[in-house]
C-alpha cells in the first residue's frame, strides 16, 4: 500500500503541475525551439556558448542566434537520419557510445582535476628540480656519426691533419644535421644522450673529441663551437605548462589506481 500510494501522489502531483499555466511557461522557457514537436533545450544552447566563449568569443545576442539556428539544423538532420534507421545500425550505435563515453570522461576528469589541483608549492618544487637538472650552461655542438670506431678514428686524424670538419661532416649518417656541416645547435646536456653530453661538456670552445664517443646509435666525433650562460624563463611563465603537465600526470596516476582495482576479464 505504501509504494501504491507514492506512486499515485506522484501520478496526481505531476498531473497537478502539468495543468499549472505557470510552470508550463516556465517548461516552455527552458527551451530555444521545437522542431517537428520536439523540443531543443535551452542548456544544450548554453553548453555550445560556453565553449564559443573558451575560444574567445563574446557572448552576445549575435551568437546566441547562430548557436540556435545551428541546433536547429542539427535537430533537423538529427530526426532525418533517425526516421531513416541510421541510429539502430551497429556501427553508429557504437560511435554514439564512444562519443557519450568521452563526454563522461572529460566531465569526471575536468572534476577531479579541480577537487585535485596541484598546489603552487609543488609546482615550485618541480620547477627547481627542472632547472637543476638543466644546469646552468648551454652548449652549441657540431657532430659526425658513423657506424664503425674505426671511421671515426679515420675522421678524427683527418681533422688532426687540418681537413674542415664542416666537410667532414658530409660522411655523416645523421640527416638532420649532415647538411648543416653537423650543426645541432644551442641545447643543454640533458638534450643529448649520456655518452655524448659527458664527451661534450669537457670540450673547450673549438676542440673536438679526440678519441670516438660511443652511443647506441653508433660512433660520434663531436665539437664544441661555443657555450654560454643558460636562461630560463621563470617560474611564474613557466608555471601554466607545468601545472598542466603536472595535472596529467596526477590524471595518469589515478586512473593506474583505477585500472588495479577494476575486475578486467
Amino acid at each position: 500500500m505504501k509504494a501504491f500510494s507514492l506512486r499515485t501522489s506522484a501520478f496526481v502531483l505531476a498531473a497537478a503541475l502539468s495543468m499549472s499555466p505557470l510552470l508550463v511557461g516556465s517548461a516552455h522557457a527552458q527551451n530555444i525551439a521545437t522542431v517537428n514537436g520536439k523540443a531543443i533545450p535551452k542548456v544544450r544552447a548554453d553548453v555550445m556558448v560556453e565553449a564559443q566563449v573558451a575560444q574567445g568569443q563574446p557572448d552576445t545576442p549575435e551568437l546566441r542566434q547562430m548557436v540556435r539556428e545551428e541546433l536547429i539544423r542539427r535537430e533537423i538532420l538529427a530526426q532525418q537520419a533517425a526516421n531513416q534507421g541510421y541510429e539502430k545500425q551497429m556501427s553508429v550505435l557504437a560511435q554514439m557510445m564512444l562519443a557519450r563515453q568521452s563526454v563522461l570522461i572529460n566531465a569526471y576528469v575536468a572534476d577531479y582535476v579541480a577537487k585535485h589541483p596541484v598546489s603552487d608549492e609543488t609546482l615550485k618544487k618541480e620547477y627547481d628540480a627542472i632547472k637543476l637538472g638543466l644546469g646552468d650552461k648551454e652548449y652549441k655542438v657540431r657532430h659526425i656519426l658513423v657506424d664503425t670506431e674505426d671511421e671515426a678514428k679515420d675522421i678524427i686524424s683527418k681533422l688532426k691533419a687540418g681537413q674542415k670538419f664542416e666537410e667532414m661532416a658530409k660522411a655523416s649518417k645523421d640527416p638532420g644535421s649532415r647538411e648543416r656541416g653537423g650543426e645541432l645547435g644551442w641545447a643543454t646536456p640533458t638534450n643529448y644522450v649520456a655518452p655524448f653530453s659527458a664527451a661534450m661538456v669537457k670540450l673547450e670552445n673549438g676542440q673536438f673529441t679526440e678519441t670516438p664517443v660511443k652511443s647506441e646509435f653508433g660512433y660520434h666525433v663531436i665539437m664544441l663551437d661555443d657555450t654560454r650562460d643558460l636562461k630560463l624563463p621563470s617560474f611564474e611563465e613557466t608555471k601554466p605548462q607545468l601545472a598542466h603537465r603536472m595535472q596529467q600526470q596526477v590524471i595518469e596516476k589515478h586512473i593506474k589506481e583505477l585500472m588495479s582495482k577494476a575486475k578486467i576479464q
